[in-house]
């Protein structure tokens, strides 16, 4: 069976340290989806955070796909169709902030065009703004006004902290929301049952794929589910051990056109 479909992370995967996409991995993607293949990009990001490489990649040409906030959100990159959206039990956002009271971490989320940040501000607040080149807003009660609709909240503060943070709210709110790392300074607090594997399941079912024609590449934490499922789950060379243990294969790293060299072996 041969591999019709491949679902990259972005940041540590496509892009290389300089958050590029290098010409060869682009003219290697191209030449992909010319011989009608599809190519997904899978991240934490927002979708806005997203498009810009989706459109890099003419995914809104070739028909490819994107799934944001960690596959809280699945969109059709051709039509702009919203396939699939889960919502955050906004209702719990009061107790989240509240166990963040007298703790250093931020907590955000996105309105629009912008990340709404509260709780506090630290050194790893604005990384994500930065990346992805969105304006930021600092507001006093963040529960309060939270009132619409969100795919997720990401937690910014030190790695000791974030992992503690990890283990508890992984207990506290068990069978409520899913609750992961996708960085050493990042947790991702994601409606219950999202994962990047949950949301490439429902895209392959619309496509009348199976997982054994997908092949899944990634470097962080929040990759290892996607990677587990997919019938060729690769890690970048960069990636932390235990991705790499979770996955089939280890290609080279970001910087060295890991994504080009799996497309070029496996799909070409």
């Amino acid at each position: 069976m041969s591999y019709e479909i491949i679902v990259l992370d972005i940041d540590g995967t496509l892009v290389n340290s300089k958050k590029e996409i290098t010409d060869r991995t682009l003219k290697t993607l191209t030449k992909l989806q010319t011989i009608g293949k599809k190519v997904v990009l899978a991240s934490g990001r927002p979708v806005q955070g997203i498009m810009r490489y989706a459109h890099a990649l003419r995914l809104d040409s070739f028909g490819g796909y994107v799934l944001a906030y960690n596959g809280g959100c699945v969109i059709d990159a051709r039509s702009n169709e919203v396939i699939y959206s889960k919502n955050f039990p906004n209702e719990i956002i009061p107790d989240i902030c509240n166990e963040l009271k007298g703790t250093n971490v931020t907590v955000n989320t996105y309105e629009n065009d912008r990340i709404i940040m509260g709780n506090a501000i630290n050194r790893y607040s604005d990384v994500e703004a930065k990346i992805i080149g969105l304006e930021t807003k600092f507001v006093e009660d963040f529960a309060s006004y939270v009132t619409f609709n969100i795919n997720k909240l990401l937690l910014a503060g030190d790695p000791a902290e974030i992992l503690r943070l990890e283990k508890h709210f992984s207990e506290k709110y068990k069978g409520v929301i899913g609750v992961f790392r996708s960085e050493e300074f990042f947790l991702e607090l994601v409606p219950l049952g999202i994962n990047k594997a949950k949301s490439i399941e429902v895209l392959l079912n619309k496509l009348n794929l199976t997982e054994q024609q997908c092949i899944a590449c990634g470097d962080a934490y929040n990759d290892i589910t996607m990677i587990q499922y997919a019938g060729l789950g690769v890690a970048m060379g960069n990636a932390v051990d235990e991705v790499k243990e979770a996955a089939n294969l280890v290609t080279d790293t970001n910087d060295q056109d890991g994504v080009a060299k799996v497309v070029e072996k496996y799909m070409l």
